[in-house]
């Protein structure tokens, strides 16, 4: 639970940061992204909004392609060959990032 408070704190700073270096009001992010005022508000005061919302304010401040790598399949970083027993033949083993 802790950890997920975290992150969402980390989550708010960010997209508070990234609207402040775009010199965007609250009411004008809300205006571009279609979010309503009161949830652009809550969400960066208590980290509360939907997703369809988050996504929205995402692409509004231009960052929306990120969410596409939050859960991108992990790919093999190394494969190496083991014996598991001396008269059997090597087994793959995949090493995942």
């Amino acid at each position: 639970m802790d950890n997920m408070l975290t992150i969402k704190r980390e989550l708010v700073e960010r997209v508070r940061a990234r609207r402040k270096e775009q010199r965007i009001s609250q009411q004008k992010l809300s205006a571009q992204s279609g979010v309503s005022f009161g949830s652009v508000k809550r969400f960066e005061r208590f980290g509360e909004v939907s997703l369809a919302s988050l996504l929205k304010i995402a692409q509004a401040l231009g960052c929306e392609s990120d969410f596409v790598s939050l859960f991108k399949e992990k790919q093999p970083v190394k494969l190496y060959f083991h014996y598991q027993d001396k008269n059997e033949s090597l087994t793959p083993t995949a090493v995942w990032a």
